[in-house]
């Protein structure tokens, strides 16, 4: 392909665009750098590694203003390795899943498949709209994201009228988007999006009931592997450890954006620069004769997954490697949907202003293309 040159002056001052891993801030790279000798290679079962994680839980408990009783958990492995982990520790017999892109069809795959409980009940919609939590049904436990990253919807968690737990998958979401938590039972995520670090390690943010689901679960004589146990990730979490060790490096970087956003102003802030880079790209994607949101109804986009579908005429494929030739990074749509997308992450760490110059580099490669 021949290079064509997008001129400096519109190029964003920072191209990285990835829905995850998103991008990490330069300050907190250097920061994590400044500690030497003192933080990396040493001991997750002392006090130096043990300070950072009590650092971040509590950070998060101030981010998201936890109600009393609630508790923040870690573990390895990410989200997915979340799922396989509530499939145990969680879901005592039956779920129910939102199923509207490729994240929230995986967990209800998970339960599908686990041989302990019985059939979940899925309810599906079209990739760019999302279905509604059908409530009353006999099941004891609601899953679905927050924000479904493949696809760029949306959704508010809401409890239902009973008494399921309501396990919220907030990986793409996490310090980015405005949610009552008292609305949610377990709030979980990865780090490496929203909260602008690296990946292999999981938070949660658990209510009395599911603090107790989880300690009930594990006193019963369900079997399950010490690496998904959420009683011993609870246990640990307590004292400010994993049970195994975790990547040092991804802690850090998350506390890091989890203190950056609290002294900014909290969630709120985060979440209005979220939604200000938001009104950019769909302002701009439906002012564009080539361009246009995925989502097409206005309350479920995503106010930090943008996806964008282009005429068929340009194609997405060259404009992702124009753009990367241009050092803008990561904007190509997700892989499963086959779209003529882009799929642009809108994270806090990501300035608005370099949003906006996205917009404009689109236009000058598309007048080209």
């Amino acid at each position: 392909m021949t290079p064509i040159e997008i001129p400096p002056a519109l190029l964003p001052a920072d191209g990285r665009f990835c829905s995850g891993p998103g991008k990490v801030r330069v300050e907190a790279l250097e920061a994590l750098a400044a500690t030497g000798a003192t933080y990396m290679g040493t001991s997750h079962r002392f006090v130096t590694v043990q300070f950072k994680v009590a650092e971040l839980r509590n950070g998060l408990a101030e981010m998201f203003a936890l109600p009393d009783g609630y508790e923040v958990l870690l573990g390895n492995g990410g989200s997915t390795s979340f799922w396989d982990a509530a499939s145990f520790g969680l879901i005592e017999r039956r779920s129910h899943h939102l199923s509207y892109g490729e994240f929230s069809s995986k967990f209800a795959t998970v339960t599908e498949a686990a041989p302990h409980l019985e059939r979940p009940e899925v309810i599906t919609a079209e990739p760019g709209t999302r279905p509604d939590v059908q409530s009353g049904t006999d099941v004891d436990a609601y899953c679905y994201p927050h924000n479904e990253t493949s696809t760029g919807v949306i959704i508010d968690p809401t409890r239902p009228d009973d008494d399921g737990l309501v396990l919220v998958d907030a990986t793409s979401a996490a310090g980015g988007v405005r949610f009552d938590p008292n609305q949610t039972d377990v709030y979980y995520f990865a780090p490496q999006k929203a909260l602008a670090s690296d990946g292999g390690l999981w938070l949660a943010a658990c209510s009395p009931a599911a603090i107790d689901r989880i300690e009930r679960l594990a006193a019963s004589d369900r079997w399950c592997p010490a690496t998904l146990d959420l009683k011993i990730a609870l246990d640990n979490s307590r004292k400010d450890q994993t049970y195994n060790t975790p990547a040092l490096a991804t802690i850090f970087l998350a506390a890091e954006q989890v203190n950056w956003i609290n002294d900014q102003g909290g969630l709120e802030w985060a979440a209005g620069r979220c939604d200000q880079s938001a009104a950019t790209i769909y302002g701009w994607a439906e002012a564009s004769d080539y361009a246009a949101p995925f989502v097409t109804d206005i309350g479920h986009r995503s106010p930090i997954v943008a996806t964008i579908d282009l005429d068929e005429r340009l194609s997405a494929d060259d404009m992702v490697e124009q753009l990367r030739l241009n050092g803008i990074l990561d904007t190509a749509g997700y892989r499963k949907l086959g779209r003529n997308q882009l799929r642009i992450a809108l994270f806090p760490a990501i300035e608005p202003s370099d949003v906006e110059a996205l917009t404009h580099c689109i236009d000058h490669l598309a007048e080209r293309l």
